[in-house]
């Protein structure tokens, strides 16, 4: 774990799931204040511009919101740790290394929202997550601090963890609320949004787990303290899942607003020896690639979307000159095609549709009448499904094939 910044995880990357090692560098102080002013959290949230890093960015504040202004009685936040993307690794190691901070953000949730319930979701795949947030829940739930969130909220609260159904789809918000409801992980439509109807019907936060992890520190230090953490306008700090043809990959938490060219070249080591630059897979394999005329981007939430991509979860798998882009892109489409729930016939149809294209064109098989093919899927598949997976496949083929168009036509045999 590289970091240069060490603020996210500073206080509590060498105490693991040891609460007293945790309370020792100041740990539940953020909590306290929750427990003190619970009315200012929200603000205070909001002033620092947290938003959600499991992907869309969305302001943290206006999650909670809605659901503290809700009437007393059932109220869920749910901490999602169903990390089964490629080359996505920070929550495991979240959840591993520094439980007590995500957990002490999600109890914070709890005071500012007022709910009964806080579930932290995480995937079982990952056993040693599971095992250090099963412990950790286990000495919080001993801690003082807990009956004073049982007295705040005005009766017993539920702390707990719940296996994810370790699916890639498992992670989708509603997908989440559906699994901690005891049934399959089936996507649903918005609205009504969790906040209206989630668990049970009740109003439900679901944060990412990088997300709580960064609101102790806020409430520790203050939303200022945060912002400036940030480069130019970005807010705070970001964990940075970096693989692909790098001399360093690893997990690295820095400035918001860094940009690729340094999280590649400096903190990542720079290319492979022998390789070069070709483009970058980021937040995942479902957004649009960067290439090297986008280098110098900000990485930031809104920087990112005006290149037409998305910061996502904030994983970087770096490509290199000679890797062949249609076959990457065949197999992140096979890996959504594996993960599609099959309910949404357009979805499961359609990923299978792409996958057996981009595996005839990359190997050789393919005539053009297999990549017109193509096109018109990505034209008529996109809000074909009830989330976002049929729009992610869409959205890495139609990227690739503008970026690198000449590579899916080198092979094509009539």
């Amino acid at each position: 774990m590289t970091q240069p910044n060490q603020v996210l995880l500073k206080e509590d990357n060498r105490v693991g799931a040891d609460l007293d090692a945790w309370l020792a560098v100041g740990g539940a102080e953020g909590l306290a204040r929750a427990l003190r002013e619970p009315a200012a959290i929200i603000g205070e949230i909001g002033q620092a511009d947290l938003r959600g890093m499991g992907g869309a960015g969305f302001a943290t504040h206006r999650k909670w919101a809605p659901v503290a202004a809700a009437p007393d009685g059932d109220k869920y936040i749910i901490c999602n740790g169903n990390e089964d993307e490629p080359g996505t690794f920070k929550d495991r190691f979240l959840l591993e290394h520094t439980p007590h901070q995500v957990i002490e953000g999600a109890l914070i949730a709890a005071a500012a929202c007022r709910a009964n319930h806080v579930v932290l979701y995480v995937n079982p795949h990952q056993p040693a997550s599971l095992a250090a947030t099963r412990a950790a829940v286990g000495q919080w739930l001993r801690h003082p601090r807990f009956a004073e969130l049982e007295r705040l909220v005005g009766g017993p609260v539920s702390l707990e963890v719940v296996p994810s159904s370790g699916l890639y789809i498992g992670g989708e918000e509603t997908a989440v609320i559906a699994s901690v409801e005891g049934g399959f992980p089936f996507p649903r439509r918005k609205p009504p949004f969790p906040a209206e109807h989630g668990v049970r019907g009740a109003p439900t936060v679901v944060n990412n787990a990088e997300t709580l992890a960064h609101v102790p520190g806020i409430l520790r230090h203050g939303a200022q303290w945060y912002r400036d953490l940030g480069v130019g306008n970005a807010a705070g700090t970001k964990l940075f899942s970096l693989s692909g043809d790098v001399l360093r990959p690893g997990l690295y938490e820095l400035p918001m607003g860094t940009s690729l060219e340094s999280l590649v070249f400096e903190h990542g080591g720079g290319m492979l020896q022998g390789k070069e630059f070709k483009a970058v897979f980021t937040g995942g394999p479902s957004n649009t690639l960067l290439t090297k005329r986008d280098l110098d981007v900000a990485l930031d939430f809104d920087s990112v979307r005006l290149r037409r991509s998305r910061l996502g979860t904030g994983a970087m798998i770096v490509v290199s000159e000679g890797t062949s882009i249609v076959r990457k892109v065949a197999e992140y489409v096979s890996f959504f095609a594996q993960g599609s729930c099959g309910q949404c016939p357009p979805c499961k149809g359609g990923t299978f549709q792409l996958m057996r294209l981009l595996n005839r064109i990359d190997t050789g098989r393919g005539v053009h009448a297999d990549l017109e093919a193509l096109e018109n899927l990505c034209s008529i598949l996109p809000g074909s499904g009830r989330c976002g997976l049929i729009d992610g496949a869409v959205t890495v083929v139609e990227s690739s094939l503008h970026q690198f168009r000449e590579e899916y036509e080198a092979p094509l045999t009539a």
